[in-house]
C-alpha cells in the first residue's frame, strides 16, 4: 500500500477545496506557535539556546520527494538552524488543511492545490519548489500502444474523479486534434497501477521518479505521455513545501530557519544521492529500499535542475498555470499569482 500511495499523485482537488473552506474561518484562531513550547539544546551551533520544536507534514505517504526534509532532520541541518522538527503525516484532513488551521507550521502541498486554496480564500503560501520541473505524465504499457495524447481515444483512463484529470487530457488532446470525449473517464481511487493497467484501464497519471522507476526495476516497459511535452503551462510547481500567510507575518525568523535547513537537506540529496538515499531507508524501514535507491538516484538531478538555486520559483510558472486553470474553468477568478508563493526565505547566493 504504501509504494502505491506514494506514487500516485494526490489531486482530490474537489474535496480539498471543501475542506479548506470549512477551515477558512478557523486559520485565525491558532497562534501557530509550537505545541509544547522548546525542548532540547542547540549544541549543532555552539549555543545553549533551546531548540524550537517544528512540525512539517508529508502530503503522502514517504517517498523520495521528502528525501531532503530527513536529510536535514538526520543531518542536523535543522538544528543548525535551531529546530527540532518532527516529520508527520497527513491525517485524513491532508497537509494542507493542517497547515491552513495553524495545526502543523509547515507541510509539502503543490502548486495546483496552493492555487485552488487562495482562490477559496484560504491564505497558503508556496515557499520552495521541491522539484523545479513537473516530472508527471500518463502512464501505459507500452503493448497498449498509446505514445502519444492522441492515442488516448477508445482507452479507459484512471483516476481520482477530480474535474482537473479530464482538463488536462482533453488539454493534451486538443493538442493533436483529438476528442476526450472519446476517452471513457474512470474512477480507481488509490488503485495500485500495476495491477489496474492488467485489470480494468489503459493509462494513468503517475510520477516518474516513483511508479515509473519502479516499472523500470519490475522489467515492466512503459509509455509516458509527459505532460510538460504539449503544454509549457503544465509545468507547474508539484510538490513545494508551505506555510500560512500567519506564520510568515508573526515569525519570520521561524520560516527562514526551516527553509534554511530543508535546503541545505536538499543541496545535499542532489550532491550525494547515495548517501541521501540510506537515509530514508533508515527513517522509513518499510520503503522499498531498492527502489528508494533507484528513485533517488533519478530525481536528485532534477531536483534544481536548471534553476539558479534548489527551491526556487518563478511567477511566470505561478502566472501560467493559473491562467491554464482559469482558462478551463477550474478557477472562479483569476490568481493573484505573486501573494501565492515568495522567494525571499532561500538562503542567500
Amino acid at each position: 500500500m504504501m509504494k502505491k500511495q506514494a506514487g500516485r499523485l494526490t489531486w482530490r482537488l474537489t474535496a480539498l477545496l471543501m475542506a479548506l473552506v470549512i477551515v477558512l474561518a478557523g486559520c485565525g484562531a491558532n497562534n501557530n506557535k509550537p505545541e509544547g513550547g522548546n525542548a532540547g539544546e542547540n549544541k549543532a551551533n555552539g549555543t545553549d539556546k533551546p531548540l524550537t520544536k517544528v512540525q512539517v507534514v508529508l502530503d503522502w505517504t514517504p517517498n523520495t520527494n521528502h528525501t531532503g526534509l530527513y536529510v536535514a532532520r538526520d543531518k542536523g541541518f535543522f538544528k543548525e538552524q535551531g529546530l527540532d522538527v518532527e516529520i508527520i503525516q497527513p491525517g485524513e484532513s491532508g497537509a494542507d488543511q493542517m497547515v491552513a488551521s495553524g495545526n502543523v507550521q509547515f507541510g509539502v502541498s503543490y502548486q495546483e492545490s496552493i492555487t485552488m486554496a487562495r482562490i477559496a480564500g484560504v491564505p497558503l503560501v508556496s515557499l520552495a519548489a521541491v522539484i523545479q520541473h513537473n516530472t508527471s505524465g500518463f502512464a501505459s504499457p507500452v503493448d497498449k500502444g498509446i505514445d502519444s495524447p492522441k492515442k488516448f481515444e477508445g482507452k479507459t483512463y484512471g483516476g481520482w474523479g477530480a474535474p482537473l484529470e479530464e482538463a488536462v487530457i482533453d488539454s493534451l488532446m486538443q493538442e493533436e486534434q483529438a476528442d476526450v470525449k472519446k476517452v471513457n473517464i474512470m474512477s480507481i481511487g488509490d488503485g495500485d497501477f500495476f495491477s489496474a493497467v492488467k485489470r480494468d484501464i489503459d493509462f494513468a497519471w503517475i510520477y516518474y521518479a516513483w511508479t515509473g522507476v519502479e516499472a523500470e526495476l519490475r522489467g515492466e516497459k512503459i509509455n509516458m505521455v509527459y505532460l510538460t511535452d504539449y503544454s509549457d503551462k503544465l509545468d507547474y510547481y508539484t510538490p513545494v513545501l508551505a506555510t500560512s500567510e500567519k506564520l510568515i507575518a508573526e515569525d519570520p525568523e521561524l520560516v527562514k530557519a526551516f527553509v534554511a535547513g530543508a535546503a541545505a537537506g536538499y543541496q545535499y540529496a542532489i550532491d550525494n544521492p547515495e548517501d541521501a538515499a540510506e537515509m530514508l531507508i533508515k527513517a522509513e524501514p518499510d520503503l522499498n529500499a531498492e527502489l528508494v535507491r533507484a528513485s533517488q538516484k533519478w530525481l536528485s538531478p532534477k531536483y534544481q535542475d536548471d534553476a539558479a538555486q534548489w527551491g526556487e520559483q518563478k511567477l511566470s510558472v505561478w502566472e501560467n498555470y493559473a491562467d491554464w486553470m482559469f482558462d478551463h474553468k477550474l478557477l472562479e477568478k483569476e490568481l493573484e499569482a505573486d501573494k501565492a508563493f515568495t522567494n525571499d526565505f532561500l538562503p542567500k547566493k
